[in-house]
């Protein structure tokens, strides 16, 4: 069993899979599904790091007996306390209750609030160490990535680096916990979709870890979603997430649009069209109200150009496009180009609407914005084109 779960020296996979949820956190797409990963370090002194959601106790525990048998735990390191990693603390402390539960100040308040535990904790500070044995465990600080208690914690003995939501993705894992033993290939875009979605609003924070970390002799990445990461792989990891939170995009334009009765989307369909004549390829476009807002905002983070389309409804943004321009507004997306476009039948003000919205965000408006009434004549159709070359001339400029 233990050579089944071993990620290096005593360093054991214990996380669990969820197919069932629909929506990680009530809004985001799961067509994977999620893993939940927690981490078992069976030395002289018996560690676990992070446990996982409480509907997979049962699993879980199993996991972890099968291992251990009847060794108790010593240690409970928390690096992050968002319930689904947090969320079996009270039932593994009834199981265990002599452990020391691991964390740092802002941990404990969490964990007297969310759980009611408030006694035998031993709190961190960055760079403090733990030592189990042969494993020697050393603790960093990295708040808001992305919750202002988060940490993580390096192993200097396995060059482990157990990072928490940090470099974490998408999708339940398919026979192995190991990235050599999968096909990956599905997780790189779901990793672009969880940092977009989960992670996208701290870049700066991101980046102040990986000022901390970046120079650690990492061989093996364990995060708290998706696989255990090695090799080569650990590499490309840092990489897209140091991309992303850098707010680097390709050249390309995301259409994204509400449409009724289907003129704002023959609006998006010229703009869209007159792009690929103007030699942009990557053009995304997507209906606001079937596609998931993850797979929209993912995209936004992809690439440099975002185009907005609204019909005006009841005197104001159409609702689901509403919540696309919240997202992107609290994401603090930078470097992007942005344009608008709409339609309206007997009262306008939505595209009105939405140029106030982008004052209030740093994204570069490169053309007027848009707008018909009723129906596209030739000279609305003739505005859209020149909206989607003002578009591409701008990205086109950034070539040189």
């Amino acid at each position: 069993m233990k050579d089944r779960t071993r990620i290096a020296g005593k360093i054991h996979y214990v996380g669990v899979n969820d197919r069932e949820k629909n929506l990680f956190e009530g809004l985001w797409s799961l067509p994977y599904g999620v893993s939940y990963n927690s981490y078992l370090i069976d030395d002289e002194k018996v560690a676990l790091i992070d446990t996982v959601d409480v509907s997979c106790y049962e699993k879980y525990l199993k996991k972890i007996k099968d291992i251990l048998g009847d060794r108790p735990i010593d240690y409970l390191i928390i690096n992050h306390m968002e319930p689904d990693h947090s969320g079996s603390i009270s039932l593994i402390k009834k199981e265990y209750p002599n452990i020391t539960i691991v964390g740092n100040r802002l941990t404990f308040g969490m964990l007297e609030g969310f759980y009611g535990v408030s006694d035998q904790l031993q709190i961190v500070k960055d760079k403090d160490e733990l030592n189990l044995g042969h494993h020697a465990l050393r603790f960093y600080m990295t708040p808001m990535v992305h919750w202002p208690e988060t940490m993580m914690t390096f192993d200097e003995t396995e060059g482990v680096f157990f990072s928490g939501d940090g470099f974490g993705c998408y999708g339940a894992l398919d026979g192995s916990f190991l990235d050599v033993r999968l096909n990956i290939d599905h997780f790189w875009g779901e990793m672009e979709r969880y940092y977009s979605t989960i992670v996208g609003r701290y870049g700066m924070q991101v980046q102040n870890a990986f000022k901390k970390v970046g120079k650690l002799p990492i061989q093996t990445i364990c995060s708290t979603h998706g696989p255990v990461w090695t090799g080569n792989n650990v590499k490309k990891v840092i990489s897209v997430y140091d991309r992303l939170s850098k707010y680097e995009a390709e050249e390309g334009v995301v259409i994204a649009y509400g449409s009724m009765y289907g003129n704002t989307e023959d609006m998006a369909e010229i703009i869209a069209e007159e792009l690929t004549l103007q030699g942009i390829k990557n053009v995304r476009m997507h209906n606001v109200s079937r596609s998931n807002a993850s797979y929209i905002i993912t995209d936004i983070f992809r690439y440099k150009g975002i185009i907005i389309g609204t019909p005006t409804y009841n005197n104001a943004i159409y609702p689901d496009v509403e919540a696309i321009l919240s997202k992107i507004k609290n994401r603090l997306l930078k470097n992007r180009y942005f344009g608008c476009f709409g339609s309206f039948s007997w009262a306008g003000g939505a595209v009105k609407q939405i140029t106030s919205f982008i004052e209030d965000v740093k994204l570069d408006v490169v053309a007027n914005p848009v707008e018909v009434k009723h129906s596209l004549d030739n000279e609305s159709a003739e505005s859209c084109r020149i909206l989607a070359r003002e578009m591409a001339d701008k990205l086109k400029s950034d070539r040189e």
